[in-house]
């Protein structure tokens, strides 16, 4: 595989041992390699400012500055880069300040190995990956009933076009981390239908990823 292909990643883990289990795995994958690691939340701001990495995975729990704020002060300066958090905790405030910062994905540290590199690869083409047993529960009720309450007179945008009965279902399915082809199988359509639905859902809430979908869905109410 030509390197430029492959996704760039940053590891950010205060666990020495963590960073090197982890380089170990994404390392062995042809279409990935690890462009830096860091110790503590301000390190990685720095370093993924620099290497203007694909994919940083972000452990939560860090001095110098937490995940979180790392996650917010990144996307500052860098917005395209895709944050995972990664943490031991599968909490309620974890996951909705990280969704706050803009982290595009939510995993604990035992997740298999598996889907780890699936989540990378997911969040490297755009999509959302909430898969904590906590987050696939409260994520969008915690954004409605929080984000939507904080921010119902601020920065009010409209759509560009209604959005079907159809497409607020499918966005619902992708609030919660859905796949296109999990959303094909709970709404028996086919995946070419739910990726024409999503095509869409972006350009009438004129985003451009899955997660700015989500967000802009959960923030202005559309998603129950």
């Amino acid at each position: 595989m030509d390197t430029n292909d492959r996704i760039r990643i940053v590891i950010a883990d205060d666990q020495p041992v963590v960073r090197q289990g982890l380089r170990y795995i994404i390392e062995s994958q042809p279409d990935m390699e690890v462009v830096g690691e860091a110790g503590d939340g301000e390190s990685v701001v720095k370093i993924a400012i620099s290497s203007m990495p694909d994919v940083v995975l972000m452990d939560i729990q860090m001095p110098n500055r937490t995940g979180i704020e790392a996650t917010r002060n990144i996307l500052k300066t860098v917005p395209n880069v895709k944050i995972v958090l990664l943490t031991t905790f599968d909490v309620q405030e974890y996951v909705f300040d990280g969704i706050r910062a803009g982290a595009a994905g939510y995993l604990l540290k035992d997740t298999d190995t598996k889907e780890l590199l699936n989540g990378i690869r997911w969040i490297r083409q755009g999509q959302a990956l909430y898969r904590t047993a906590t987050a696939s529960k409260v994520l969008a009720q915690m954004m409605e009933r929080e984000i939507v309450a904080e921010e119902q007179y601020e920065n009010r945008l409209e759509l560009r076009e209604p959005l079907t009965e159809r497409e607020i279902e499918v966005l619902q399915q992708m609030a919660y981390g859905r796949r296109n082809s999990e959303i094909a199988d709970i709404l028996q359509v086919s995946q070419g239908t739910v990726k024409t639905h999503v095509h869409h859902i972006y350009q009438k809430l004129g985003v451009e990823d899955r997660t700015q979908a989500v967000v802009f869905a959960l923030r202005q109410g559309i998603v129950k």
